[in-house]
């Protein structure tokens, strides 16, 4: 039996598992995401009581070779996290992004550093959600592989430039064009470039960010639609 022991996870989510038990999702630093079940949960007597819970550092151990592993001991591995108001919802998006985004058993390390970051800067930083956002977006699609080709034109390969509009196309990139809109699949080149900077810091650069990474990652979710966006 396949077993490791005591590594560092947040968990993403839980669900109700027949009568006391939880199926949990666990996002992994050494195994990417993880799901499992943690038998008697919900019972009066659970050793996990008061453990499972959202934005909580903590180490786990979990065993079994099918898909869905049991659950073993847990340690708190840090303080809880206090995400209040808005700053907790923006913590459901980051969860329900890894859930419908990654492969499970798929490592990504820097990723999960890149997530506990995010949740610190949630905390400490109410005024500036949009942009903790963004350049977690921004920096998820890199690291699945999606990364948005922001300094280019797709089809003549030379530099976006700020005095121009391109259009985005998912998959494909940036496309030079006459449309001079800040609307729908239209950017102009001082925001692309903006972007590529990870300056999130005038509205038109945040309006453009929200509007390209919410085109990027919904190509990605296909007829999927992302739960927590109904809370924004």
């Amino acid at each position: 039996m396949h077993r490791v022991d005591l590594t560092p996870v947040y968990i993403l989510h839980t669900r109700p598992f027949r009568n006391t038990s939880l199926i949990v999702e666990l996002f992994s630093q050494t195994h990417g995401r993880i799901s499992v079940v943690a038998r008697s949960a919900r019972g009066p007597q659970s050793r996990y009581k008061g453990q499972l819970q959202l934005f909580m550092p903590m180490l786990a151990s979990w065993s079994g070779l099918h898909e869905l592993k049991t659950l073993g001991n847990t340690e708190l591995n840090g303080m809880p996290l206090q995400l209040n108001q808005n700053a907790l919802f923006c913590g459901f998006y980051l969860n329900e992004l890894l859930i419908r985004l990654l492969q499970k058993e798929d490592p990504h390390p820097q990723l999960f550093s890149l997530y506990q970051n995010s949740l610190c800067q949630l905390e400490n930083n109410a005024n500036n959600l949009p942009a903790i956002l963004r350049l977690f977006e921004k920096k998820l699609l890199e690291e699945l592989g999606y990364g948005l080709p922001l300094t280019h034109d797709a089809k003549t390969r030379e530099k976006i430039q700020s005095d121009c509009h391109y259009e985005f196309i998912p998959n494909q990139g940036f496309f030079l064009s006459d449309v001079e809109s800040r609307t729908h699949h239209y950017f102009s080149g001082a925001d692309l470039i903006a972007i590529f900077t990870e300056k999130f810091d005038t509205e038109s650069v945040a309006n453009s960010a929200k509007r390209l990474m919410r085109l990027a990652i919904s190509h990605l979710l296909g007829n999927n639609t992302l739960k927590s966006r109904e809370l924004f």
